[in-house]
């Protein structure tokens, strides 16, 4: 299935979740679709991107094996069933929204809860989204940057654009 299907059906979920559970259920679904988007892209994407997609399918790992997850026996990893990548910006766009909408569920269920175990779980879902964000963000700007230098007339050559025509000397001028 297209990237961009599975998170639309991951932002859907996330706003029909009502209770805590089924939010940090959610937080995770998007954490394990970010990593397959990532590992995806490491291995067929652009070569632009393929080390911060690496680094992406890396981010919030759990340390061993999910098959035990409540995600897993409630319905699956949703991001088990990407299958293809077909637009590159616009599903990192979408993910780095999608992961956006996640952070901002998990701050209300972190101030909501009295609980201290869940309130650190959700700051450490809370880091592990913003620092994927950030990897998404990278690419994005890998992305463009490549465009714009595939662009006729885009090169760049610092932060004012090519200096073309012949140097002026300074030094001596009257």
């Amino acid at each position: 299935m297209d990237a961009e299907r599975l998170i639309e059906a991951g932002r859907r979920a996330l706003a029909d979740s009502t209770d805590v559970p089924a939010v940090m259920a959610e937080a995770w679904q998007a954490q394990a679709l970010a990593r397959a988007v990532g590992g995806h892209l490491a291995r067929c994407g652009p070569a632009e991107v393929r080390t911060e997609a690496g680094e992406l399918s890396d981010t919030g790992a759990p340390a061993g094996p999910v098959s035990d997850h409540p995600v897993v026996a409630a319905g699956g990893v949703r991001g088990a069933h990407l299958t293809e990548v077909a637009d590159v910006a616009g599903t990192l766009a979408a993910l780095a929204h999608y992961l956006g909408e996640v952070g901002i569920a998990l701050v209300g269920v972190a101030c909501g809860t009295d609980e201290e175990g869940l309130y650190w779980q959700c700051i450490e879902a809370i880091d592990a989204a913003d620092e994927s964000v950030d990897r998404v963000h990278g690419m994005l700007r890998r992305l463009a940057d490549h465009e714009r230098e595939r662009e006729p007339g885009g090169e760049r050559d610092g932060p004012y654009g090519v200096i073309r025509g012949p140097a002026d000397p300074v030094a001596g001028r009257p």
